[in-house]
């Protein structure tokens, strides 16, 4: 079932959102200092191809809350706004509520991806 949901999912739109996430990986990999942040974003492009039957694992480590304070402010808000009203659009239907539902794990992980465990 997690085989059809993510090829539903890739068709009607997940392909779109991995390569806005690679996008931003390339960005963020042109500085030195970004470039923890852009590998974190080619990681979740790679889970946005096929989120179901993946879930995340948030940390609390001190040095990715810096890290993550940068992205939120540099461009994990345009992500997870986009994420999150993808969501919403998607919930309005009974067969959209999954891939909504992955859609609201990935605006949760556009607002703290560094440190996040993908498994």
């Amino acid at each position: 079932m997690t085989f059809l949901g993510n090829l539903i999912w890739l068709v009607f739109g997940g392909l779109l959102s991995a390569i806005a996430w690679f996008f931003v990986g390339c960005v963020w990999c042109l500085t030195i200092i970004g470039i923890p942040i852009g590998r974190q974003c080619f990681k979740i492009a790679h889970l946005t191809l096929a989120p179901f039957g993946k879930d995340i694992m948030q940390s609390t480590d001190s040095g990715s809350l810096l890290l993550n304070l940068i992205w939120i402010i540099f461009g994990g808000a345009e992500l997870a706004v986009s994420h999150l009203i993808l969501g919403l659009i998607l919930c309005m239907t009974i067969i959209g509520i999954p891939f909504g539902k992955q859609h609201f794990k990935l605006a949760i992980l556009s607002l703290m991806p560094i440190g996040t465990r993908i498994y």
